[in-house]
């Protein structure tokens, strides 16, 4: 049973957490483009999800202090300058804008979207931009109110979740919400795609039309490549072994995209923030035996000490592989673009549910 049913659009609102302003990890500045008993088990994992937080925490960043491609203190004034709240989307509106804008990434390579929070600096660089792109659909519950703040001042916003048919959590905690991971299908990054090259024609100065307009076209072709070899590479697995069990509820769209079955998940919820109780794991384990599944995936930017533990208690022969679901890798971690992610996920995917 698949863990997303489709939304009306008017129920795919964000919402508005209180969050705390204190800068933890700093983005990426890139000028001018380019997851006994199971009483036991949860007493564990509760424990390590205590941990995790404390070390995430702990893991503070000099205000401002930025990393990428190019120069950081140089970049061309005359530039317009795009800020983009998580690294896919970064990725995505630099291979629309190319040269012609500078880009600023705020999401670090390897960091949780639902946890990284930004300097002062970089909340400056949101008021400050000419263009801002976010998510949305409640993902980045760390930088919420600096998106909030960047449009009261009258910075144009647009957000990802408005420009797709999104899906809802059809069970755990966050049952009836918008799900926000939306690029693990394609076809919705490529409703994105479209969306994006409008608003960055019209809200942005100083962009080439025709070069938005080749580079866009370019993508798309891409984009629809990559969506066909998902579908060949997940379709020679037999139907039966089409069963995911995640760390957390993030792969929803593809899912439904591509026909496979959501099992459950460590954290039900589709957000890392929540914990599970021990009735979470008992009727996750038993899912897990009715389903005969073999392989757990757990996100790489998440420690996987929450999925093995399960692995572990569960009276199954299961693997732990990690995948980059929510966030690139850094250079030469193999996911470095939206495209060689969603490839290197295909094929660890395919993988893992082969016979």
């Amino acid at each position: 049973m698949s863990a997303a049913r489709r939304v009306p659009r008017a129920a795919a609102r964000l919402s508005h957490p209180e969050v705390d302003d204190a800068p933890r990890r700093s983005g990426v500045h890139r000028p001018l483009r380019g997851a006994a008993a199971v009483t036991t088990a949860a007493a564990l994992l509760l424990v390590a999800v205590g941990c995790s937080a404390l070390a995430d925490g702990g893991s503070g960043s000099t205000d401002g202090a930025r990393t990428g491609t190019g120069t950081t203190g140089a970049a061309d004034t005359a530039a317009p300058r795009v800020v983009v709240t998580t690294n896919i989307l970064g990725d995505v509106v630099g291979e629309l804008v190319g040269d012609q804008a500078e880009v600023v990434t705020l999401m670090p390579p390897g960091a949780d979207p639902h946890s990284v929070e930004i300097s002062a600096r970089e909340a400056a660089d949101l008021r400050e931009a000419d263009l801002v792109v976010a998510n949305g659909l409640g993902l980045e519950e760390g930088l919420r109110q600096h998106v909030d703040s960047a449009a009261a001042a009258g910075v144009p916003v647009v957000e990802a979740g408005d420009l797709i048919e999104p899906l809802a959590y059809a069970e755990g905690d966050a049952e009836g919400e918008p799900d926000p991971h939306f690029w693990t299908d394609p076809a919705r990054v490529l409703d994105v795609v479209d969306g994006l090259e409008h608003e960055l024609a019209t809200q942005v100065d100083g962009l080439d039309a025709g070069a938005l307009e080749a580079a866009a076209a370019s993508y798309r072709q891409q984009l629809e490549q990559l969506d066909a070899d998902l579908e060949a590479s997940f379709g020679a697995i037999p139907a039966e072994r089409r069963a995911l069990v995640t760390n957390h509820h993030v792969f929803g769209y593809l899912a439904e995209r591509y026909g496979f079955r959501v099992v459950g998940a460590v954290l039900p919820s589709g957000t890392t923030l929540a914990a599970p109780s021990a009735s979470d794991l008992a009727g996750l384990t038993e899912a897990i035996e009715e389903a005969g599944v073999a392989t757990i995936f757990a996100d790489a930017s998440q420690p996987d000490r929450l999925v093995q533990v399960l692995a572990d208690e569960a009276d199954v022969e299961v693997d732990v592989v990690a995948l980059h679901t929510e966030s690139l890798s850094a250079p030469g971690g193999g996911a470095e673009t939206y495209l060689e992610m969603m490839r290197s996920n295909g094929q660890l995917i395919a993988t893992g549910l082969s016979p």
